[in-house]
């Protein structure tokens, strides 16, 4: 067993220790409204203590720490009081992460993550080891969870052609017993069978290691897809940080929202202006929002996918990617749930589009950040990208019935008119007038309705679904049929009225706030139904195939 590098027994203490620092200080606030003997005058002796307790209980979890390679097994074990040992089998190892932030990269050092399929919580957090030997871990690993897959696909093999020798076997017997009674052939279990097949040297305990293979290089972010993937990608995580500070906005930051806002008729100061003052001050902030959201959109992006490269291992796709933050892992392949093939109307525009996969247990955009196969590229590369992945043909979509669109152009102006509501009660308690300008919103009702019914559309391809929906993020996603978990129908009151479904086809990857399962909205109940009876059966005949081909003993129940 291994030990993390030196310098995480620092980190332990410095973490463990300034954590702990904080226990007795409560406990002397706590005690202090309690017993007179006790006051703040204390802090300065249990503060020390504190600090001194947690550093020792880090140095001591840095040497309960262990971790070890063996043929079998990915082994680490933890815990100062309450030990926990695991022992992860290389077969259900989804992915080694290695990360760096600046400060590790100057020390020399990473974070290993060890993940497992079935669930988005890393299994195993190796804080910290050097560089080569992460470098090493995440080779060691990878070649070892191939070979144990390639030691099963051989038993497999073998099993069958025993299989059908013991077959063949029993036909000779029988022709032979039907030929000469009273006189029996050898049979498997007799020393003369024996010498004719030489029983397979067991596996030592002690296996090789698997000889390096060669890495392939499949894609690298250029410069000019970098710069172009930043300017056009909006990143949720942005959103969420200018709304984050914008709800604990602070006395210096209004402030500086008035004075940018009076050089076009803002107030001067919060309490004395006028309503059209702070109706300019309400539209400048709002603008001020939108582009300090882009500019960090698009430097976390950049700092996200700088040097992006992605290749190919026997069948792992491998990657790094990042600036201040360094990432590399992999992306098992006999893994994969689903492809999706992502672009917006910038994008789009251009010519451009991205491929994202999802694995077991995880879906795009998760904390792992493995799932970008090529954030940017022309968009005829990525669909040869996708249909050499995959296998599946050129689509050709099925839209909706135009009976869709007649349903979203009635959602949209119904939505339009609770816009217009809302401008008609704010000018019922404030000083604003005119709110019937808010009916301007009718006007994008229209090409609203149209573009999201042009943009849905799905493929029944012989051995992959292919769904495709969305405009502002638009998403095809292809689904090898015996990757599908669940098919639901859903019909909602309105739907159930024009004879409408929706059909959510669900894979084993985890879903993120972002990205939704993929489903095939609005289509006749006829065509919902027909699709189902097709996945159902094409998934039965896949499984079978699979099962066939690979011996995995699945069953082939759908319920």
């Amino acid at each position: 067993m291994n030990r993390l590098h030196p310098l995480s027994a620092v980190t332990y203490a410095l973490q463990y220790g300034f954590f702990w620092l904080w226990i007795p200080m409560a406990a002397v606030v706590i005690l202090g409204g309690l017993f007179d003997p006790v006051s703040s005058a204390w802090f300065p002796v249990a503060a020390p203590v504190g600090f001194v307790a947690g550093a020792a209980y880090g140095i001591a979890y840095y040497y309960r720490f262990e971790y070890g390679v063996t043929p079998d097994t990915f082994d680490v074990a933890s815990g100062v009081f309450a030990r926990r040992s695991r022992e992860i089998p290389y077969e259900r190892i989804q992915n080694v992460d290695v990360r760096q932030g600046v400060l590790q990269r100057v020390l020399g050092l990473a974070i290993v993550s060890v993940e497992t399929a079935g669930g988005g919580n890393t299994e195993a957090t190796l804080n910290f080891v050097g560089d080569a030997e992460a470098r090493r871990l995440q080779d060691r690993i990878r070649r070892r969870t191939a070979a144990v897959k390639e030691r099963r696909r051989d038993r497999d093999r073998d099993r069958d052609r025993d299989g059908a020798d013991s077959l063949s076997d029993e036909g000779a017997e029988s022709s032979v017993d039907g030929d000469r009674s009273g006189t029996s052939a050898p049979r498997n279990g007799s020393p003369d069978a024996a010498t004719d097949r030489q029983a397979p040297a067991p596996e030592s305990a002690e296996s090789t290691e698997p000889t390096e293979p060669r890495r392939q290089r499949l894609f690298e972010l250029e410069s000019r897809e970098l710069l172009l993937y930043s300017f056009t990608s909006l990143r949720p995580a942005a959103v969420a940080g200018v709304m984050f500070v914008f709800f604990l906005a602070t006395d210096t930051i209004i402030e500086t929202l008035v004075a940018v806002a009076q050089p076009f008729g803002g107030p001067a100061a919060l309490g004395e202006g006028s309503a059209s003052s702070y109706g300019i001050l309400t539209l400048v902030s709002v603008i001020n929002g939108i582009v300090v959201t882009y500019v960090l959109s698009v430097a976390y992006t950049f700092g996200t996918y700088y040097a992006f490269r992605l290749g190919r291992v026997d069948t792992d796709f491998v990657y790094e990617r990042g600036l201040l933050q360094r990432y590399s892992g992999s992306i098992p392949t006999d893994k994969v749930q689903s492809v999706t093939v992502t672009d917006n109307p910038l994008q789009r525009l251009i010519g451009y589009a991205g491929l994202w996969v999802e694995t077991a247990g995880y879906g795009p955009e998760s904390n792992s950040g493995s799932q970008s196969a090529v954030p940017l590229a022309k968009e005829g590369r990525v669909h040869r990208f996708t249909e050499n992945l995959t296998g599946v043909e050129t689509p050709k979509f099925r839209s909706p019935p135009t009976l869709a669109r007649r349903r979203y152009l009635v959602r949209y102006s119904l939505l339009a008119a609770v816009v217009v509501a809302v401008a008609f009660g704010i000018t019922r308690i404030t000083v604003l007038e005119r709110w019937y300008l808010a009916g301007i919103v009718f006007a994008a009702v229209p090409p609203a309705a149209h573009l999201k019914y042009a943009n849905l559309g799905y493929f029944v391809a012989e051995d992959h679904l292919v769904i495709r929906r969305g405009f502002w993020q638009r998403r095809t996603t292809v689904i090898p049929y015996y990757r599908i978990q669940t098919v639901s129908t859903r019909r909602s009151i309105f739907q159930r009225r024009l004879g409408l479904a929706s059909l959510s086809v669900d894979t084993a990857s985890s879903q993120t706030l972002f990205w939704e399962t993929p489903t095939i909205y609005d289509v006749h109940l006829a065509d919902a139904r027909d699709v189902h009876e097709t996945g159902r059966d094409r998934l039965q005949r896949a499984l079978r195939e699979r099962a066939r081909d690979e011996g995995a003993g699945l069953s082939v129940d759908f319920t």
